[in-house]
């Protein structure tokens, strides 16, 4: 596997979150890209040419779960690889256990995900960009 850098480092906290403020007025950041899923609203906030991601909890779903387990702060860390496919089959033959069997595709990139028991606890995704050809 040939991690190129990384994609973002992935924060949960709820709807009353110092976070976000933080990020506006100590850090200078802007949010560029909002997404919803189920129970969740994840916002990108571009730091060179990585990320942080924030995750917020808006309902039941896998965010809200983590809140209640862990509470808030990191929740995974993301790679940059050039081939999740390739990676995940080099992990699974290395014996490591992964989440996603296959990647999935989640708006512009592909993705699965690492069991945390594989790197000490903390859950990691890979993120293979797409190319814009393969956007349409």
């Amino acid at each position: 596997m040939h991690i190129r850098r990384i994609h973002h480092v992935a924060v949960a906290h709820g709807d009353d979150s110092p976070l976000i403020g933080a990020l506006v007025d100590h850090a200078g950041l802007t949010v560029t890209e909002t997404e919803y899923g189920e129970g969740f609203t994840e916002r990108m906030w571009p730091v060179g040419a990585s990320y942080v991601q924030t995750l917020e909890a808006t309902g039941d779903g896998i965010i809200e779960r983590s809140l209640t387990s862990r509470g808030p702060g990191l929740h995974h860390l993301a790679f940059e690889v050039d081939d999740v496919e390739a990676a995940v089959a080099d992990l699974r033959d290395a014996g490591v256990r992964v989440i996603d069997e296959a990647p999935r595709r989640v708006g512009h990139t592909l993705v699965a995900f690492v069991h945390p028991s594989a790197f000490g606890g903390v859950l990691v995704e890979l993120v293979e960009e797409l190319p814009a050809s393969d956007l349409n």
